[in-house]
């Protein structure tokens, strides 16, 4: 009889189980990962839908701390310090609120995440970071509350906000110099050709130190013995931005040489036409 209620009792709990009824979220939640220079940068939140309802100024009152989103925080996270408003952010998890008003938006980054909705205390020591930034009035409505990281950057990018329409962005920099600097420090403690070649490429490319940048491509031609075309291309290009066209003219028609040998026209066309320019000057 005993194990006739034990399996009974397994059998009805099954069926719970089996029973439980998914349904969809009202605010389904949302996951954006980006990469902005070297930094991560993630965004978790709940999205709410206006569902015909006036947001801004009702549903959402002006001048009330807003948790940015529906249900549990919205988390930002950075992996490494960033700027915002000349302010140093530190690398971490932080929940996103606002305070929104006709004129302005305050956007706070708070340091406790385990809240759902707003804290039950409000703590100004929580408050890790906080910037006012100007709202926009948008031409078309958006049904859905959405966040995104765009006009993205090596240096920086913008966290906006859209609802109804409204749209409001928070500007932050990233320390992809300082961190691919100290990467090039590190590999060129024992660099190869490619290292010192990158390093040149990264600088130039990035309106760094284009001096130090020609004595990388100098360093990275000195250890091979083929001297590559696309060695002798950057070089030129560098030399030609530190007004050295005369330089830049010789080394092209060094790289045209090889890329001729290498039959690749890409670069033979690129140094005729470099060639051609720089001679002029």
């Amino acid at each position: 009889m005993k194990k006739m209620i034990i399996a009974l009792a397994l059998f009805v709990a099954g069926l719970s189980a089996e029973a439980q009824l998914k349904t969809p979220q009202s605010s389904p939640k949302s996951t954006i990962t980006q990469a902005v220079g070297l930094t991560d940068v993630e965004v978790v939140y709940s999205r709410p839908s206006a569902k015909g309802r006036v947001v801004f100024g009702n549903l959402i009152p002006f001048g009330k701390v807003w948790r940015t989103g529906a249900n549990e925080n919205t988390i930002v996270s950075f992996s490494d310090d960033v700027i915002i408003d000349g302010k140093t952010l530190k690398k971490g998890k932080y929940s996103l609120f606002t305070i929104p008003k006709i004129e302005s938006w305050d956007v706070i980054f708070y340091k406790t995440t385990d809240n759902w909705g707003n804290p039950e205390e409000w703590k100004e020591e929580n408050i890790a970071l906080k910037t006012t930034v100007s709202p926009e009035v948008l031409n078309k409505k958006v049904e859905t509350f959405t966040i995104g990281l765009s006009a993205l950057d090596n240096n920086f990018a913008f966290l906006e906000m859209y609802w109804e329409n409204s749209y409001a962005a928070v500007k932050f920099e990233v320390p992809t110099q300082q961190k691919t600097t100290a990467n090039i420090d590190k590999v060129l403690a024992g660099p190869s050709a490619g290292d010192y070649f990158s390093a040149a490429q990264f600088l130039f490319q990035s309106n760094g130190d284009n001096a130090k940048g020609l004595e990388y491509v100098n360093k990275a031609l000195d250890l091979t013995k083929e001297k590559p075309f696309w060695y002798n291309r950057l070089k030129s290009l560098i030399q030609a931005k530190l007004g050295d066209k005369k330089g830049a003219v010789e080394t092209a028609k060094a790289s045209l040489a090889a890329a001729e040998i290498a039959k690749n026209q890409d670069y033979v066309k690129m140094n005729k036409d470099s060639i051609a320019e720089w001679s002029k000057s």
